[in-house]
């Protein structure tokens, strides 16, 4: 291919936005993202079409990918999160939504007929992901630092013990950084007999950072989680779409056989 030096109205433009994104990035307030960040040393790889198609831990016909390094992240995060070391699987995404959008997807293909409950701090993008996967829902009160109400939960929780139940917990609220308890969570789901129930922990926020935390909050596999995920642009600082979702093998296997895994189809250079 011939290369094409950019007209200097394209330059100019370009100049403009990277002036304009300076300027956001040293003034914004509100959003829990990382700016100290260096990416430079991965610029070279530009250069290249890699796209990590499919299951990373299957072989592919796509060899312009990472999938050995796409392992290795989702194998630091099990062991980060206390998954069972013969027991996880996960994959690099395009962000913490299109992560919850895969936990809600497993918990759904699983339990068909449940109900999902979840807290008025939760993120925006669990009500949107709820509604693509057309599940029925209740929303349950957050207490006054944006942790769920254990006691709306149990409740609720009650009325509709005949069905099975998909919790969705948070790990770092957007507003307040309230961290849900897992295990209360769990503890709640065993004294009602929910025996079918699945929970996904939305740790985009606090999730990296969470098991070196004193006191420690419980969110994690040994916890009761089902799921978790991150996001890539909060505490990591990734420039470009990123997040991760890791779950328990079995949970992925007892779904793949009927709709199997294509995979992300983003560019993820870095895992």
């Amino acid at each position: 291919m011939t290369k094409r030096n950019l007209a200097e109205k394209d330059r100019e433009r370009l100049e403009n936005l990277k002036e304009s994104l300076g300027k956001s990035r040293d003034t914004f307030l509100g959003y829990p993202v990382s700016k100290d960040f260096d990416y430079s040393e991965l610029t070279p790889f530009l250069q290249y079409p890699i796209n990590n198609l499919g299951d990373p831990f299957e072989e592919g016909t796509w060899k312009v990918q990472t999938h050995e390094m796409e392992k290795e992240v989702v194998a630091f995060f099990a062991k980060l999160f206390r998954a069972h070391p013969k027991d996880y699987w996960g994959y690099v995404t395009n962000g913490g939504s299109e992560s919850n959008l895969y936990g809600l997807y497993l918990a759904r293909e699983m339990y068909p007929k449940a109900m999902v409950y979840y807290s008025e701090s939760t993120h925006y993008s669990v009500r949107k992901n709820i509604h693509l996967l057309n599940i029925p829902s209740i929303v349950i009160r957050s207490q006054e630092n944006g942790e769920i109400d254990y006691e709306d939960f149990e409740n609720t929780l009650r009325m509709n013990r005949h069905k099975p139940a998909i919790v969705l917990t948070t790990f770092g609220t957007t507003m307040k950084e309230a961290k849900d308890d897992v295990s209360r969570i769990k503890g709640i789901l065993r004294n009602l007999a929910v025996q079918d129930h699945y929970i996904h922990c939305d740790a985009a926020l606090s999730g990296s950072y969470g098991a070196f935390m004193e006191p420690r909050v419980p969110f994690d596999f040994k916890d009761g989680a089902d799921s978790i995920s991150i996001s890539g642009h909060k505490f990591v600082g990734s420039p470009i779409p990123c997040g991760v979702i890791i779950t328990k093998r079995g949970h992925r296997d007892r779904i793949a056989k009927g709709i199997s895994y294509i995979g992300s189809l983003d560019t993820t250079i870095w895992t």
